[in-house]
């Protein structure tokens, strides 16, 4: 606890010197450009030679055939049907099509959707209209639908085995194409492609175009952002450095171009994320995709009068230069595997980053990280994430027993002194709140404060120190994966709203119990009693869209807050409490 307070000084006296002393922030300079048009090579246009005499005529024909002989023959390399490709591991199935040389389905074997069936990665709703994952995204659109739709010839090496390299080729009269990508056993892809069209190289950039599939509720959509992690970091208001930008659905501008230099970049949605690390960082650009996508607000009984619009997002990573060498993750977002992921270095830059900031932890990471450490420890031995939560709740709240202990302490003293600060009131309460007098009375009401030991803060702390754990478990529930679909009794999964709204009621009526048990004789009583009412339903109110997980770690908290208040009003203490609340309750029955 020493150190926890430590910490929580240290960070916010940081915060103060920084705003008073320190530079302004600045913003992070994220440039987004619209590319100019893809260069069309020009075509001459043969002329048509005037009238000559037969032996005119049959020595012109023999130079052209003399001509042609010299002119290289273009190759073509088409397939003659369409055929699909499956490459599978213990983490996931993906089937290619040989049309487009792009993914059909990208099947996740460890993680279902939100009806229980096997998580297919690919929007199959929005891949049929806006594009499949590993198309090649170019400016020019007709190039872009012909590289879609052109039947590649498949080269499939190391089948059987890992890695296992997959080539898509295609050619005809003036465009070549080239995609390899190779599988191992993890959800790393390596990826390289090349365009060329006229003999010009063709800046085609891999696509994952269409967002993330197996999520049908709205609110797994809102969850879309474009993430990358640019070369050199922005500032954060605190002084710290910005590791990742993250680019909200609302704000992604379909089309556009960051050509900012990034470690690596993609896009990703609450658990699950596509994310390109390109080989040469300092020479790849990103395009953002957003689209819109119509969708039956029911799934298991479309109505066309009843739908919504949600928005697709999507990026599309290349190297400037028109051949791209890249890895693709594409995956679930697993602190765990994330931080092995690293960036591929960059000449003259001390640092390649991880994926594992990837997961927005909030504000307070430094809290979440350890917390989901310890979570995860106690899931592993208990062997369930709902009583995990209950263990870690009831341990932290046996651990802020003396802070409680010390409110009740605040607390007693303010009641003992409560008709002191009453008489000082009343001797400035003919005054208007602008004269200068009042100042006067807040100097009296602190120096007694201070003469008899008492803290204005003192009743706020245990609060205030529970505040950090709060935020860190709506974090941590909010972005782990570990807690999407868990089950615990009726609820099947603790990272979303409790679909009864059992807790959100035990948080109100417990919150109520609590509320009442805990002495406060320096309140006014009748707002005591508000406060015993207002508190709770706003609370439970707030609690109704809240994860079911951080509404366990509400309920529990306040059933030990109730055994230990149950303890303290046993104590001396408590009883102290009790009899000079008595003794105000006559007082004031005496003066009605």
């Amino acid at each position: 606890m020493i150190a926890f307070l430590a910490v929580m000084i240290f960070l916010i006296g940081y915060q103060f010197v920084l705003k008073k002393y320190g530079p302004p922030p600045q913003q992070p300079q994220q440039q987004q450009q619209q590319p100019p048009a893809a260069q069309q090579a020009a075509t001459p246009v043969p002329t048509t030679p005037p009238p000559a005499p037969a032996a005119t005529a049959a020595k012109g024909k023999e130079k052209r055939k003399q001509k042609e002989a010299a002119a290289p023959a273009v190759a073509t390399k088409q397939a003659a049907a369409e055929a699909e490709t499956v490459i599978e591991n213990d983490l996931y199935k993906i089937t290619f099509s040989n049309r487009g040389g792009q993914v059909k389905s990208w099947i996740l074997k460890k993680y279902d959707d939100d009806k229980r069936q096997p998580l297919d990665l690919v929007h199959q709703a929005a891949a049929q209209q806006f594009g499949y994952p590993l198309s090649l995204w170019t400016y020019d659109e007709n190039l872009r639908k012909k590289l879609a739709s052109a039947l590649y010839v498949v080269n499939d090496t190391g089948a059987g085995s890992s890695p296992r390299t997959i080539t898509f080729e295609y050619s005809d009269a003036d465009t070549t194409v080239r995609k390899a990508f190779t599988f191992d056993n993890t959800y790393i892809v390596k990826v390289d492609t090349e365009v060329t069209q006229n003999g010009a190289v063709v800046q085609a950039l891999p696509a994952w175009p269409s967002g993330i599939g197996g999520e049908t509720i709205a609110a797994s959509y809102a969850a879309q952002s474009v993430d990358y992690a640019p070369l050199h970091p922005g500032k954060k208001w605190w002084g710290g450095t910005k590791e990742v930008e993250r680019v909200a659905a609302k704000n992604v501008s379909g089309g556009s171009t960051i050509r900012e230099p990034f470690f690596w970049g993609g896009m990703a949605d609450q658990y699950f994320a596509a994310i390109f690390l390109p080989n040469d960082p300092s020479a790849d650009s990103m395009v953002t995709l957003s689209n819109e996508l119509t969708l039956p607000k029911n799934a298991d009984k479309p109505d066309p009068n009843d739908v919504m619009k949600v928005a697709v997002l999507g990026a599309a990573v290349g190297n400037t230069s028109g051949h791209t060498q890249a890895r693709l993750f594409a995956g679930p977002k697993d602190i765990r595997i994330l931080d092995e992921i690293r960036a591929t270095p960059v000449a003259g830059l001390n640092e390649n980053p991880n994926l594992g900031s990837l997961v927005d932890l909030g504000t307070f990471a430094i809290f979440v990280r350890p917390l989901f450490a310890w979570l995860r420890w106690t899931e592993a031995h208990v062997h369930n994430w709902g009583w995990a939560i209950i263990v870690v709740t009831i341990v932290i709240n046996i651990a802020l027993l003396p802070l409680r202990l010390s409110s009740m302490k605040s607390a007693l003293k303010t009641a003992k002194i409560q008709p002191l600060m009453q008489n000082i009131k009343d001797k400035y309460k003919k005054y208007d709140m602008r004269d200068p007098r009042k100042q006067q009375m807040n100097q009296e009401i602190a120096a007694l404060m201070k003469e008899h030991g008492v803290n204005p803060a003192g009743g706020c702390l245990p609060m205030l120190i529970q505040l950090p754990f709060l935020w860190a478990f709506y974090s941590m529930l909010g972005s782990t994966i570990e807690l999407r679909h868990a089950h615990w009794f009726y609820i099947h999964d603790l990272a979303a709203p409790d679909p009864h709204y059992i807790l959100p009621i035990f948080i109100v009526i417990t919150g109520f119990i609590v509320q009442r048990m805990t002495p406060q004789g320096g309140m006014d009583p009748q707002q005591q009693k508000m406060m015993n009412l207002m508190m709770p339903l706003m609370l439970g109110f707030i609690s109704m869209n809240l994860s079911s997980g951080l509404c366990l770690y509400w309920v529990v908290g306040n059933l030990v807050a109730m055994l230990l208040q149950v303890f303290l009003n046993n104590s001396d203490l408590g009883r102290q409490q009790r009899e000079l609340a008595a003794k105000r309750a006559r007082k004031q029955a005496l003066k009605a």
